[in-house]
């Protein structure tokens, strides 16, 4: 086939490019490590206090239950108890969850103190940068498609209590230069080179 491409109007119809239009940026107190971060990275960059808040919302709602009903009985027969408080501890710990991620999300974006996380994203890059390994994993998609799956989520943590959505794609859209984790990596390699190389003269 020649160089039209097959598009969804039809076989032989050039395929039109949109012109590419930039994310917009966060005005932030704090700097931006990841305006995408992909679910993982956000559980488990999130801090100790963000899981304390978790497990304590995830007991508040069975609580509130409780309380409530100690002291405004629905008399609806201890039957109905077991399945209430199931679904109340479901609620807190989906609450707490969303909790958890919008509380590491805003790190990554910036909007929280987030010298930790800078840390250990530093960390993180320059270890793969040194492995030869994709800072942000491997993709079977298309650039396209990894730009929509990036569109989908990136800042929807602002929208989560309306409808929570995660980045669950590997992309190379994160808004952020990662010349620094190759430039850290080449200062690391080099200061073990010359660490080696005197040891070797010694």
């Amino acid at each position: 086939m020649s160089d039209e491409a097959v598009s969804s109007r039809g076989v032989g119809v050039p395929e039109s490019r949109r012109p590419y239009v930039p994310g917009q940026k966060l005005t932030t107190e704090y700097p931006l490590i990841d305006s995408d971060p992909h679910i993982k990275r956000v559980i488990r960059y999130a801090r100790p206090v963000d899981y304390a808040e978790w497990g304590a919302i995830t007991a508040a709602v069975p609580a509130g239950f409780y309380l409530l009903e100690k002291f405004s009985p629905s008399f609806v027969g201890r039957g109905a108890y077991p399945p209430m408080f199931r679904l109340a501890t479901m609620l807190g710990f989906t609450g707490g969850f969303l909790a958890l991620t919008t509380n590491s999300t805003l790190r990554f974006l910036g909007v929280r103190e987030n010298q930790r996380e800078r840390d250990m994203d530093m960390r993180e890059m320059v270890d793969k940068v040194k492995k030869g390994e994709p800072l942000y994993g491997v993709s079977r998609l298309s650039d396209h498609h990894q730009g929509v799956a990036m569109r989908n989520s990136r800042y929807s943590t602002f929208f989560i209590h309306v409808m929570p959505m995660f980045n669950f794609v590997n992309h190379n859209q994160h808004g952020v230069d990662t010349a620094k984790y190759y430039q850290q990596a080449e200062r690391e390699l080099e200061a073990e080179k010359t660490t080696t190389d005197g040891f070797l003269k010694a």
